[in-house]
């Protein structure tokens, strides 16, 4: 299984799409995700297909601020345990480090930060909003959400636009300008490095209204105890291996060339895997059916080229796996993901 988000990323999604004449469990079943896993904020989603999912919406429904909106119609909660952490902190910072810590819970793609300002300006500093590209594509109308969401979780936590300067995204506009100056109040910056609000140094030391240091004790314990960091499962670190060596040797990499590469003996790592409940073969499928996804859903890179990059060695190869996947040919898939 290849990273996952909460459901809850999905809250307004169906009435926003029904709104938009569309239908929300048709777009569901076209990208595989089961419609019951949006009946509760805590169901598990696969990542990348959410992620194309909006972008496929956006564009087939002439939504090109859909990101926006559906930030509109989320709040704090979606983070689900972790936001009652956050909102127990007593200041920017200590709201900021918990998040920083926890953001896997939501998702393991996902990660917030603090840096320097891109721009060079004293005393100002990114908040920064990323998506780990090793692990899922980058999308437009997901980066629009998760940075819209972070924005609106700002103003609440702050009370207002104080101290705010910009905000920078790493894409083109997808809507006219009066669109994100409507909804940022805020100069904002395209082509950026990383998706980031930009704020003064000082609003790091603001306190909350709502600070208790029992809750929050609490809830971080809480998440500590649940939801251990997956950074440490070997399953997830043979993932982010192979999802780098794919397209860099013709041949699929091996249980012997991962191992080496994390330094294990290679009858450790297959009984660490086997502990964890999978195998390297069944990680590498996972990483090659995230990856052809990826290529057939938002490139058009020739099928031959596709089968190279996932190391395989026929472009059978290739269509015997999509299908197995998929339900489908690789061109169905192409095609399917396609405007209509």
């Amino acid at each position: 299984m290849g990273p996952m988000i909460r459901a809850a990323s999905l809250r307004g999604f169906a009435p926003l799409v029904r709104e938009l004449g569309g239908d929300p469990e048709a777009f569901l079943r076209r990208f595989h995700i089961p419609a019951s896993a949006t009946e509760s904020d805590d169901g598990l989603i696969d990542i990348t297909a959410h992620d194309l999912m909006l972008d496929t919406v956006a564009r087939e429904l002439d939504c090109p601020d859909l990101g926006l909106r559906l930030a509109v119609a989320q709040d704090l909660t979606i983070l689900g345990p972790l936001a009652l952490a956050i909102e127990s902190a007593s200041t920017v910072a200590e709201a900021l480090a918990c998040a920083s810590r926890f953001m896997f819970v939501h998702s393991p793609a996902l990660s917030i930060g603090v840096e320097p300002d891109p721009r060079g300006w004293e005393g100002v500093i990114a908040l920064t909003y990323r998506k780990d590209l090793l692990e899922s594509p980058y999308s437009p109308q997901a980066m629009e959400l998760g940075i819209g969401l972070f924005h609106q979780a700002a103003l609440t936590l702050l009370g207002g636009r104080a101290g705010l300067r910009s905000v920078e995204l790493p894409h083109r506009p997808l809507s006219p300008m009066g669109r994100y100056a409507d909804f940022f109040g805020v100069d904002v910056r395209f082509g950026a490095p990383v998706a980031a609000l930009r704020v003064e140094r000082r609003m790091l030391d603001a306190s909350f209204a709502g600070a208790d240091d029992e809750i929050r004790r609490v809830a971080l314990d809480h998440l500590a105890r649940h939801y251990p960091d997956p950074a440490t499962r070997v399953s997830v670190q043979v993932r982010r291996v192979l999802a780098q060596a794919l397209g860099l040797t013709e041949a699929a990499p091996t249980l012997a060339s991962t191992a080496r590469l994390l330094a294990l003996h290679p009858r450790t790592l297959q009984r660490r895997l086997a502990e964890e409940g999978t195998s390297h073969a069944a990680v590498l499928d996972q990483v090659r059916r995230d990856a052809a996804t990826t290529f057939l859903t938002t490139t058009d890179l020739p099928m031959a080229q596709v089968a190279a990059l996932l190391g395989f060695s026929e472009q059978s190869a290739l269509s015997h796996a999509v299908r197995r996947w998929h339900g489908a040919s690789p061109r169905q898939v192409r095609t399917a993901a396609e405007p209509r």
